[in-house]
């Protein structure tokens, strides 16, 4: 059993690796990556860290263009749907930059292993 370092919430980690496995699997155009039914695709590692980073940035120009478009009196543009499209960009950079210090420490930890 592993202890984890303070305030770091290893489910948090563990649900960003698994968006970024399924935006993996997007990207290879599979529909269901659980699927036990379809054989097991080599996953490169760089494109689903490039799947998973275009997906924040959507999210983040997504979120952007609404506010935009609410400050000039759009309305087929509410506050809540800008609010929460701001708050969903703002937790999709968290994760990707908590798995960004993992990944940081996972390489100063094996860097620091005497071979």
């Amino acid at each position: 059993m592993s202890v984890s370092p303070p305030g770091m919430d290893l489910s948090r980690i563990q649900s960003m690796i698994d968006h970024l496995k399924a935006a993996s699997a997007r990207a290879h155009g599979s529909v269901n990556p659980l699927s036990a039914a379809q054989p097991t695709k080599k996953v490169d590692f760089a494109d689903a860290l490039k799947a998973s980073l275009d997906s924040v940035n959507g999210a983040q120009k997504n979120a952007e263009s609404l506010g935009q478009r609410f400050s000039v009196g759009d309305e087929s543009v509410n506050l809540s749907d800008v609010m929460i499209s701001q708050q969903k960009a703002s937790i999709a950079f968290q994760a990707t930059v908590q798995v960004r210090n993992k990944l940081v420490s996972a390489y100063h930890d094996i860097m620091a292993m005497q071979v």
